[in-house]
């Protein structure tokens, strides 16, 4: 059902600051700073010749991501996206078999113009998934 690994999203303080390491360190090809408004975060991928990293900044303090961000004050990997073919009948196969998917369940347009679900850290070993229509 999964398809390939789409991107690894890295919660950051200060997005500037951590594509700068990306850049500046580590030679990376990094995007310009894109506001989220609908996921309460700022987004900059950094493309690698097999995914992307997608770093994560809170655009506000009522970010869901601010909270991650306390818990954890250095960042760290929020969650993993993987690629479907069909999200409504990804999500409705895992709905089936017991996961649970956050928000109302509906899909919301992703950071790639793509619909994307997210799913429940605790049915996936610990870790959140989005899932992101192909």
């Amino acid at each position: 059902m999964i398809g390939r690994l789409n991107h690894v999203a890295i919660a950051v303080k200060n997005l500037e600051a951590a594509a700068a390491v990306y850049r500046e360190t580590l030679g990376a090809e990094v995007s310009d700073t894109v506001p989220q408004p609908d996921h309460g975060v700022s987004t900059i991928f950094i493309t690698l010749p097999n995914t992307k990293i997608e770093l994560l900044e809170p655009l506000g303090e009522s970010s869901p991501l601010a909270k991650f961000l306390e818990k954890n004050p250095d960042g760290g990997i929020h969650h993993i996206c993987y690629e479907v073919d069909d999200i409504l009948a990804a999500r409705d196969r895992l709905v089936a078999k017991g996961a649970r998917v956050l928000g109302n369940g509906d899909p919301k347009i992703g950071a790639h113009g793509k619909p994307v679900l997210f799913l429940h850290p605790k049915d996936f070993c610990g870790t959140l998934v989005e899932l992101e229509q192909r």
